[in-house]
Formats: C-alpha cells, sequence, structure tokens
C-alpha cells in the first residue's frame, strides 16, 4: 500500500483539488491539516529541502502576516524564516505532498500528478472547471 502525506489547507482550493487528484489515483493519503497539526521544525527543513526548495521560496504572502513580519528582507536567514513559519503557520504554502517518488509543492495542483505512484483511475476536473485528466487516466495538455 503506498502512503502518501499531504498538508492540507481544506480552505484552499488549489489543496482541495490536489487532495482530490490524490484520491483519483486510487490511495487515501494522510491528511494532515498543519494549520492544526503542525510540523515540526526539523520535519518542516526536511520537506523542504527533499522538495528542492528554500524556506523563502516555501512562503505564501498572501493572506498572511508576511508584510507586518518584515518577510521581505532578504537579509533574513533561512532559520529566521522557518522560525516565522514555525510562530505563524499560515505562512506556509500548501498543499506539500511526501509520496515514495518525492515531496513537492503542489501549486498548481496538477504537479502532484509527477510524483503519484499510481496512474488516474478517470477523468478529473478541477473546482473551477479545468480539465486536468482525460476519462483514459491520461494528463490533459
Amino acid at each position: 500500500m503506498t502512503t502518501i502525506v499531504i498538508y492540507h489547507n481544506p480552505g484552499c482550493g488549489t489543496s482541495r483539488n490536489t487532495l482530490a487528484l490524490i484520491r483519483n489515483s486510487g490511495v487515501e493519503p494522510h491528511v494532515v491539516e498543519y494549520l492544526k497539526c503542525l510540523p515540526t521544525r526539523a520535519l518542516l527543513a526536511e520537506m523542504i529541502a527533499r522538495a528542492g526548495l528554500t524556506p523563502r521560496a516555501l512562503l505564501r504572502e498572501k493572506g498572511t502576516p508576511f508584510a507586518e513580519l518584515g518577510l521581505d528582507d532578504e537579509r533574513l536567514s533561512d532559520d529566521a524564516l522557518l522560525d516565522a513559519m514555525m510562530a505563524h503557520p499560515i505562512l506556509i504554502n500548501r498543499p506539500l505532498v511526501v509520496t515514495p517518488l518525492g515531496v513537492r509543492l503542489c501549486r498548481p495542483s496538477e504537479l502532484v500528478l509527477d510524483i503519484l505512484p499510481d496512474a488516474q483511475r478517470g477523468a478529473f476536473t478541477k473546482e473551477d472547471g479545468e480539465p486536468v485528466v482525460d476519462a483514459a487516466g491520461q494528463r490533459v495538455s
């Protein structure tokens, strides 16, 4: 059985679409609502590294205290940015997905298809009506 973890915000359409794409592959992932159950600092740093990102690349600006905290200051260290994300989890961009094939920030949601071990089982259309997968389970270009 494939283990997939999604760090999810149910209030985010991209996160909901990513979760639905995972389920469309026939897998029920372990869903972590990271705003309620924050990963440890070490785990967050590990996921960032495994995704090939930097802490700055994972920062979310919209709808967060990003500006108020002065996080646009390029002189801030990775440690300072991780500290901010731990203090204010809403700063963590989402969804982060962990599969046996890697870790990915799935923005847009269809990026999850690159790390899902199992094929899509049918058509999938995003909440906004954009088709992502056709009836044969193939990615729509």
